[in-house]
C-alpha cells in the first residue's frame, strides 16, 4: 500500500527538497546514487512535510503560531526567548493523528525485519527551506539518537518539528530571510550508526578557511559527532590532496593531533528518561587514546573516497563544481564507516570573482592567547567573556566574545561580535561554522582564553597568519588589501614565491605565482619536529630527560624515525600542494650548527663553531659521518613526497655546495637513498650562493638542472661581510655592482650550460631595481616572498612590455 506520509530514502532525491526537507533529500540522493559506488549510507525514511503540516491542521495550531510570531521582533533576546518557548509549548500540544503514527511505527518495523536485533534509530530533523546555497541550516534544529522504542520514536518525532521553533532556529530565518511559517519540518528516521563504539566526525571537499579546492578536510572524534560539532572538545584533522588521490596515491597529506579529552557515548537506556534530553553523556577518554589518532590512515582514506566522490555526483548533477559539507560516522560494530549527511559548503564555495583579499599584521606585539584561525582576517575589540547563557544579553556589538564554547542558542548575540575566541572546539564546531557564515575572525581551542584575557580589554584578533590564530593585546595596526586577479596578465619571467611554513599553503594558494621558488624545510623541522634528526635515530646518546621529551614528541608514530619522516614529508607536501601540479623547489635542509643545537638532543651532536656561517652547514653535512644517517632521513622524506605522496612536482635544491666533488658525492649519495636524478621526472638543483658556485658554473652543470641564486649568502661572500654582524651591516648591499656582476655571471653561464636560472634570496622582494636587472637578463623565475609578490608581479608587466618594445 502507497503511504502517504512517509518516503523511504530509496524513493527520494535532491530534487524533493520542498517535500522532505535538505537531509533527507541528500540521503536519498546518495542512499540511490552512490551505494552502488561504495559510499556506505544508513537506510531509513522521511516523515514528510506533509506530516508536519498535516499535524498543526489537525490540532489548528498555524492561527496560534502566527499570534506568537507575526509581530516578533528577533533581535529583542528576551521577546525571541518567550515567543520561542510559546510556540514549542503550542507543538507540544499537538496530538499525532492515529493514521500518521501508523505509518511512523510501520516504517519502524520495516527497519527492524531489515537490520534484525540490535537496531535503534537516529531521528533528526530535516528542514524545508528553499536549497539556498548561502544557508545551511546546520545545527538549527534537534536530533534524538539511539531512540529504540515506539513511544520513544514518536516522542523524538514531536521534539523534532517543535524545534522549528527554537530560538536559534528562529533568529537564523530572520537573519536568511526566510519566513518563520514556510519553513516546514520533515524528520528523519534512520539505522543508528554505533559511532558511541568508535569515533565520528565533519568534512568538507574544500579547504573551510582559505577556500583552497584541492584537498578534503576531515574532523574526528571517538564517540558520537556532537562533541565535534559543539565544540566540547579540539579533534583531531586531517587533509587528503584530490589531484594526487585521484591518481592512486592513498596518503594523508597533513594531519594534527588533537586533545580528544572527552567522548560522548550514550547513556544507560533502563536508566533514561523518555521525556528528557539527556540520552548521551561525556566521559573523559585515556592519556593513550589522547595520545593517539581516533581513526587510521585506512579511515582517512575512506573517507576522502567518499568525500570525492559525493562531491562529484553533487557538482555533475549542478553543472558547477560544488564543494560539499559532510557528516560521517564509523560503527563499533560493524566497523565500517557510513555517510550520514550531505549538503552544499555554503562559504568559501559562494565567494564570487576574482578579489584576492589579503589580510596582514603591520606590527607585533604581545601574544597572550594562541589557538586554531578559522578563517584569514584581522578584527579587534574589547573582550567580553560570556561565562552562563543567561549573560548573553549583556553583550555590545563590536565586541569580542570570549567563552568556553558556543551553542545554537547564542546565534542572536555572536552576530554582534567583531571575533570570537573560545576554549574548546576545532575547526569545524559551531563556533568556527557561524563565525565563517558571518564572515569575522574565529580562534578556537586555545584551552585558556577565558583565564588569561579580561574582560573589558582591547584586543588584536589575527586569524591571518597561518593555522594558528593569535590574540594581541592592545589595538596593533594591520592592513587589508584587495586585488582583482583578473586583471593581471601573465609574464614571460616566471613569478614564484618563497614559502617555508605549511600553515600559509593554502591561504596563499591564490596568489598568481607559477610555483614555489623556495620551500625551506627549516621551518618544519624547527616547529613540528622540534628535534635534532640524530637524536631522533640515536636516543640511546641522550640523557634521560631529553630521551622522555623526544618519546613524547613521537608518541603517535610508531617510533622517532617515522616520526621525522612522516611530520617533514607532510609539511613538504602541503606547500607543494598549494600549486600543485606547477614546480616546487624544495631546499634540503640548511642549519647552521649553532641552530642545529637548540633543536632538542642537538647539544648532544653539534661542536660549537666560532663562525657557523661558513662553517658545517648544507651540502658538506649530508656525507659526513657527523649526519650522514639525519640525511638518510631527509631522503626517506623527500622520497615518500614524490613517490608515495604523489608529488612528482617536487625539484630538490642543495644548498651551500662549495666545490664540483662535494655535488657529485651528494647526488650519488641521493640515488643510494632512492632519489635518482631523473628518475621519475626528478630534478635536483643546486644553490648558487657562492662565488666558486659562480666561477665553476660549467662544472656545477654538470651535474645539476638548474640554479637558484641565493642573493644573500652570495652578497654576504661576494663582500666579505658577515650579515649577521650589526657593525659592518653597513657594508651589505645586494646591489653592490660586484654582487651584480657575480649574478650576471651565474645567468649566463646557466643559459650556456642550457639550465635552469632563478633567484630565491631577498634582493628582488627588497629592490625594484634588481628585480628590474634580473627581468633584463632574461632570468627564468624570479622566487618572492608572498607579501611581495603582486607588487613585483605588476611591475615586471610594465618592464616586459618595455623591453618588448
Amino acid at each position: 500500500m502507497k503511504t502517504q506520509y512517509i518516503k523511504w530514502f530509496s524513493e527520494i532525491g535532491i530534487e524533493d527538497v520542498t517535500k522532505v526537507g535538505g537531509k533527507n533529500a541528500s540521503l536519498g540522493e546518495m542512499y540511490q546514487n552512490l551505494t552502488d559506488q561504495g559510499v556506505l549510507v544508513p537506510n531509513g525514511f522521511a516523515v514528510t512535510a506533509d506530516a508536519y503540516s498535516y499535524v498543526l491542521d489537525f490540532n489548528d495550531a498555524w492561527k496560534k503560531l502566527h499570534a506568537e510570531l507575526d509581530d516578533l521582533n528577533p533581535n529583542d533576546v528576551t521577546m525571541l526567548q518567550q515567543r520561542g518557548s510559546a510556540c514549542r509549548k503550542i507543538i507540544d500540544a499537538c496530538i499525532l493523528p492515529e493514521d500518521l503514527k501508523k505509518e511512523i511505527l510501520k516504517g519502524y518495523q520495516k527497519l527492524k525485519d531489515e537490520y534484525k536485533e540490535g537496531l535503534s534509530l537516529a531521528v533528526r530533523s530535516s528542514a524545508t527551506a528553499e536549497d539556498s546555497p548561502e544557508a545551511s541550516f546546520a545545527g538549527q534544529n534537534e536530533t534524538y539518537l539511539n531512540i529504540s522504542s515506539e513511544d520513544e520514536l514518536l516522542d523524538a518525532y514531536k521534539r523534532c518539528i517543535a524545534s522549528n521553533f527554537t530560538d536559534r532556529s528562529i533568529h537564523y530565518k530572520h537573519v536568511n530571510k526566510f519566513d518563520y511559517l514556510k519553513v516546514l519540518i520533515s524528520v528523519v528516521v534512520m539505522k543508528m550508526v554505533r559511532s558511541d563504539l568508535a569515533s565520528s566526525g565533519v568534512m568538507f571537499s574544500i579547504d573551510t578557511e582559505s577556500g583552497f579546492k584541492d584537498v578534503v578536510f576531515i574532523n574526528a572524534a571517538y564517540g558520537l559527532g556532537e562533541n565535534v560539532v559543539q565544540g566540547t572538545i579540539a579533534p583531531d584533522s586531517f587533509y587528503v590532496h584530490k589531484p594526487t588521490f585521484k591518481k592512486g596515491h592513498r596518503t594523508v597529506l597533513k594531519r594534527h593531533l588533537g586533545k580528544k579529552r572527552l567522548k560522548m557515548i550514550f547513556t544507560d537506556t533502563l536508566n533514561r528518561s523518555n521525556l528528557s534530553n539527556q540520552y548521551t553523556k561525556n566521559i573523559a577518554t585515556t592519556q593513550e587514546e589522547q595520545e593517539h589518532f581516533c581513526i587510521t590512515d585506512e579511515d582517512v582514506m575512506v573517507l576522502a573516497d567518499y568525500a570525492i566522490k559525493v562531491e562529484e555526483h553533487y557538482s555533475q548533477k549542478a553543472g558547477f563544481t560544488k564543494p560539499m559539507d559532510m557528516e560521517w560516522a564509523k560503527d563499533g560494530i560493524d566497523g565500517k564507516i557510513y555517510m550520514v549527511q550531505a549538503r552544499p559548503e555554503t562559504v568559501e564555495s559562494q565567494k564570487k570573482g576574482n578579489i584576492l583579499e589579503m589580510y596582514q599584521m603591520k606590527e607585533s606585539g604581545v601574544k597572550r592567547v594562541t589557538g586554531r584561525a578559522v578563517g584569514t582576517k584581522i578584527a579587534q575589540g574589547r573582550v567580553h567573556i560570556i561565562d552562563d547563557s543567561s549573560k548573553l544579553d549583556t553583550f555590545k556589538k563590536g565586541e569580542v566574545l570570549v567563552a568556553d564554547n558556543t551553542t545554537p542558542d547564542w546565534e542572536p548575540v555572536m552576530q554582534l561580535a567583531s571575533a570570537i575566541v573560545t576554549n574548546r572546539g576545532g575547526r569545524t564546531c559551531h563556533a568556527a561554522i557561524v563565525a565563517r557564515e558571518m564572515g569575522i575572525p574565529a580562534i578556537v581551542g586555545t584551552e585558556n582564553a577565558t583565564d588569561i584575557l579580561k574582560d573589558t580589554q582591547m584586543v588584536t584578533v589575527s586569524c591571518a597568519e597561518g593555522e594558528t590564530g593569535y590574540v594581541y593585546e592592545g589595538e596593533l595596526s594591520f592592513e587589508v588589501s584587495k586585488t582583482d586577479l583578473s586583471k593581471l596578465p601573465k609574464t614571460k619571467t616566471d613569478i614564484m614565491m618563497n614559502l617555508g611554513n605549511p600553515e600559509m599553503a593554502f591561504s596563499l594558494s591564490s596568489l598568481p605565482v607559477d610555483g614555489i621558488g623556495l620551500a625551506r624545510m627549516e621551518f618544519i623541522i624547527n616547529t613540528y619536529i622540534k628535534a635534532h634528526p640524530m637524536a631522533l635515530i640515536h636516543p640511546e646518546k641522550v640523557d634521560n630527560k631529553t630521551k622522555d621529551a623526544l618519546l613524547n614528541l613521537s608518541s603517535a608514530h610508531k617510533n622517532m624515525e617515522e616520526f621525522f619522516i612522516k611530520t617533514l614529508s607532510e609539511g613538504v607536501a602541503t606547500i607543494a600542494s598549494s600549486v600543485y601540479p606547477n614546480p616546487c623547489v624544495v631546499r634540503m635542509s640548511d642549519f647552521k650548527s649553532n641552530e642545529y643545537s637548540t633543536l632538542l638532543g642537538g647539544e648532544f651532536f653539534e661542536l660549537k663553531e666560532d663562525n657557523p656561517m661558513i662553517g658545517f652547514r648544507g651540502a658538506s653535512r649530508y656525507t659526513h659521518p657527523s649526519y650522514k644517517e639525519g640525511f638518510v632521513l631527509e631522503c626517506a622524506a623527500m622520497k615518500r613526497v614524490r613517490d608515495e605522496m604523489g608529488f612528482d612536482n617536487v625539484i630538490l635544491m642543495i644548498p651551500f655546495c662549495r666545490r664540483v666533488e662535494e655535488g657529485k658525492r651528494v647526488v650519488d649519495a641521493m640515488a643510494k637513498h632512492g632519489l635518482v636524478q631523473g628518475e621519475n621526472g626528478l630534478k635536483i638543483y643546486v644553490m648558487c650562493e657562492i662565488p666558486n658556485n659562480v666561477i665553476e658554473i660549467d662544472g656545477f652543470s654538470q651535474i645539476f638542472d638548474g640554479f637558484s641564486i641565493g642573493s644573500n649568502d652570495l652578497t654576504q661572500l661576494t663582500l666579505g661581510v658577515d650579515r649577521d654582524s650589526q657593525i659592518v651591516a653597513f657594508d651589505y648591499d645586494e646591489r653592490d655592482p660586484g654582487v651584480l656582476k657575480m649574478i650576471e655571471m651565474a645567468i649566463k653561464g646557466a643559459k650556456r650550460n642550457k639550465r635552469h636560472s632563478g633567484i630565491c634570496g631577498q634582493a628582488p622582494s627588497d629592490y625594484p631595481e634588481v628585480a628590474e636587472f634580473l627581468v633584463k637578463l632574461g632570468i627564468d623565475s624570479i622566487s618572492l616572498n608572498p607579501d611581495s609578490v603582486l607588487k613585483t608581479l605588476q611591475n615586471i608587466v610594465k618592464l616586459e612590455k618595455t623591453i618588448k618594445q
